[in-house]
């Protein structure tokens, strides 16, 4: 996706949100950011690719085995915004407030269009992870979930 749609929906200037660009790195970073928006939701951030890969999960990640979460995919961001925390004014994209749930290293084992395997290495979030593509509601959901 790049940064183009992250840029197009955003009045930067006015926002706290960092601008960024795409950055080639290591890719071994994630963020879950809890999203206090139109309503509380958290945001999951995986670095893939020189940005960070981003999904919607409107209830509370999941930390055990067997419990699902919907995830709606959503637009890029740079990965400089695994750092963001702050309140997005009202009117803009996103507004409400932003905090860090959640952060650490992130090790992909499979990444492609349909399925993601991965593990994550956070204080909350910590084990083998997955997030599959499902045809539920809209074409950008996928579940999330804890792997044994």
């Amino acid at each position: 996706m790049g940064l183009e749609e992250y840029k197009k929906m955003r009045e930067l200037a006015k926002s706290p949100e960092p601008e960024g660009t795409v950055k080639k790195g290591d890719g071994n970073i994630f963020v879950v950011q809890e999203h206090n928006a139109t309503h509380l939701h958290f945001d999951l951030r995986l670095e893939i690719g020189g940005v960070l890969k981003s999904w919607a999960v409107p209830k509370e990640p999941p930390q055990e085995v067997g419990v699902k979460r919907l995830a709606i995919q959503t637009e890029d961001h740079p990965v400089e915004y695994a750092g963001f925390e702050g309140t997005i004014p009202e009117g803009m994209y996103g507004a409400g407030s932003v905090r860090i749930w959640d952060r650490g290293e992130f090790v992909p084992e499979k990444i492609d269009g349909k399925e993601m395997l991965f593990e994550l290495r956070g204080s909350r979030l910590s084990g083998r992870y997955a997030l599959i593509k499902t045809k539920f509601k809209r074409k950008d959901s996928w579940l999330f979930f804890k792997r044994k």
